[in-house]
């Protein structure tokens, strides 16, 4: 395989106790896993009740309470903070944490907590718009020691961007999403493009197209990384009924591509799966395990599964 393969966590800081989610961070480095992602919301959709964790300062005490696993949110909504102080807070916690920090950023998905909150939310056309001027804005800021920019959303004044990140050019931008105007950006802005599991039922036909739009604007589509977020349901075999089970309870929905994903199965199973799409070109895989990243199943796919790509 030409890619190199890199395996991430998907944690959700939802129901835990900070304890545990340090926890389980520190199992996913233990065993082998590259990254984890948290996911960016004032409360979790759908579950307003339950106790859920900020972001930014949660991604601050994992790294801080890690020595390689590297952290990022799939990804950080544009319109909880102004770009301008979102990259401040992206240069200075790559710093903090030497360089381990991966960058997500979306025009946010769940209307809901933006009203309840008072925070702007428009149009599907006016959030792309901020989010096109904020992922400009934002690289403009890792790229120099001062920053310009003069936008219908956003304007910046000769803005002083120190410190510098620690990675070069700068933490990898992922952008997520399959819709057209989101592909545009991803082929502009982005180091990492991610395919959400709502989405992974089309992954050959978003292929192509997220390589048209690089191929239109001049950037080689292979400098694109290409990564899938998917629920994994793997475990022993005298286990495996009962995993599913659960999976199928907490990710069985329409929006979570528990079916169509494809990573449901045997360790063997969940191989050829990642093989598979290897060869197509992905080269990042994001799993929200079954059982929320229980270290029995972070171990089983460390054993049975990484070996195969390492």
């Amino acid at each position: 395989m030409n890619t190199p393969i890199e395996f991430g966590i998907y944690l959700p800081q939802l129901a835990a106790g900070v304890d545990e989610l340090i926890d389980r961070a520190q199992a996913a480095e233990r065993v082998g896993f590259d990254s984890l992602w948290l996911f960016d919301h004032l409360y979790g959709p759908g579950a307003p009740d339950v106790v859920a964790y900020e972001g930014w300062v949660l991604a601050t005490t994992l790294l801080v309470r890690t020595s390689r696993l590297r952290v990022g949110h799939l990804v950080n909504c544009n319109n909880f903070r102004h770009p301008a102080v979102l990259a401040k807070m992206a240069a200075t916690l790559d710093v903090v944490s030497n360089g381990r920090l991966e960058f997500g950023l979306g025009s946010g998905s769940y209307e809901a907590e933006h009203v309840q909150a008072g925070l702007p939310w428009g149009s599907a056309k006016e959030r792309t718009e901020r989010l096109a001027e904020a992922l400009e804005i934002v690289t403009r800021m890792f790229a120099g020691s001062r920053a310009s920019f003069d936008g219908r959303h956003y304007q910046l004044r000769d803005l002083p961007t120190t410190p510098a990140p620690v990675q070069t050019p700068h933490p990898p931008i992922h952008i997520g999403g399959v819709g057209p105007t989101t592909r545009r950006l991803a082929a502009k802005y982005a180091d990492v493009w991610n395919i959400p599991t709502y989405a992974l039922d089309r992954v050959t036909d978003l292929m192509s197209a997220v390589d048209q739009e690089c191929e239109r604007i001049g950037r080689d589509p292979a400098t694109l990384r290409r990564s899938i977020e998917a629920v994994l349901v793997t475990a022993t075999a005298d286990r495996l009924d009962k995993a599913l089970e659960v999976g199928r309870r907490r990710y069985g929905g329409p929006g979570y591509g528990l079916e169509a994903g494809g990573f449901v199965g045997s360790p063997e199973q969940i191989v050829d799966r990642i093989g598979e799409l290897a060869s197509a070109g992905f080269g990042t895989f994001i799993f929200m395990t079954h059982d929320r990243a229980d270290p029995v199943t972070l171990e089983l796919f460390a054993a049975d599964v990484m070996p195969a790509f390492r």
